[in-house]
């Protein structure tokens, strides 16, 4: 992994690299992590959009699906 400066205010740097410590990890690292979970985060809320927008055509369809399904035996 190559190595690129990011330019951030002296209070932000004490404050990844504080959280960094406590977490037992690098700031690289913490990064990473806090960057994935905001990526899934928004990926979580815009499929919950969608499916609050979903209209009553979708929903019946699903239920039909949602039954369908649970006709099988206990074992499938």
């Amino acid at each position: 992994m190559s190595a690129t400066t990011v330019k951030v205010s002296a209070e932000l740097r004490d404050r990844i690299n504080h959280e960094a410590r406590a977490r037992g990890t690098t700031a690289a690292s913490l990064i990473e992590v806090m960057l994935d979970d905001y990526v899934q985060r928004q990926r979580m809320e815009a499929f919950g959009a969608v499916i609050r927008g979903a209209d009553e055509a979708y929903w019946d369809e699903f239920h039909e699906w949602d039954v369908t399904l649970s006709d099988g035996s206990p074992d499938e």
